[in-house]
């Protein structure tokens, strides 16, 4: 877990220079700076996409994904439960830092994807990259918030590290090829989030979580057509 650690404490670090700094940064850099970002975010997300060893898989998984997820409304429903739950603490400046930091830092792809390549192929660089996001989005926070978007680092950690236990629970009985599809899938997803976070799209990538559970599903299907095990 070392990689959610790592998150964890840019969240804290970033949050107190955020805090003790104020607000510095103008909007115009606040912006520039997330779509550098995004940039970078989007060429990771490509570098793991092109691990897999079958686009149709991959395809037909995100779109089954995607066709659920927009069905149920993840992403609808996880705004709905941020904006009630920042209005119910909108009285209160510590709660509402904290409350804050924890949905941004929580509800999002790469808090899931993250945790889980770790615990399945020991890569780091989405819990790397998403450190940086969160450390630039805790020190902004934190200036207008205060310190309650510091403790926020709590809820993460949990969070994810609970993504990383179940992938570990789990990983003896992943094969090398479910582990590269979900590799893969999981690169589509963040090169999506990259593309948002540069304003070129809106794709909704909490709507394409389902397609996690379609990986596996296909492959055993295809084995019983192939007669590959």
């Amino acid at each position: 877990m070392l990689g959610t650690a790592i998150n964890a404490i840019s969240i804290v670090v970033m949050g107190l220079i955020g805090y003790m700094a104020g607000r510095k940064l103008s909007r115009e850099l606040k912006e520039y700076v997330m779509k550098v970002m995004g940039l970078v975010v989007f060429l990771i997300g490509i570098e793991m996409a092109v691990k897999t060893s079958n686009f149709p898989l991959i395809t037909l998984s995100l779109l089954s994904g995607a066709l659920v997820g927009r069905a149920v409304g993840i992403e609808r429903r996880l705004e709905t439960l941020g904006a009630g739950v920042e209005k119910r603490f909108q009285n209160s400046k510590f709660s509402e830092g904290f409350v804050t930091g924890t949905l941004l830092f929580c509800v999002g792809s790469m808090a899931v994807i993250g945790p889980i390549q770790e615990a399945l192929t020991g890569d780091m660089s989405v819990l790397i990259t998403k450190s940086v996001l969160d450390g630039i989005a805790s020190a902004v926070l934190s200036s207008a918030l205060g310190i309650g978007v510091v403790f926020s680092a709590i809820s993460v950690f949990l969070y994810q590290s609970f993504f990383y236990l179940g992938a570990v629970a789990v990983k003896n009985y992943a094969t090398a090829q479910l582990v590269n599809e979900i590799t893969s899938l999981g690169g589509v997803l963040i090169a999506a989030i990259g593309l948002n976070l540069m304003k070129m799209a809106d794709l909704r990538p909490a709507d394409m979580l389902p397609s996690f559970i379609f990986v596996p599903i296909y492959l055993i299907v295809l084995s019983f057509l192939t007669g590959v095990i």
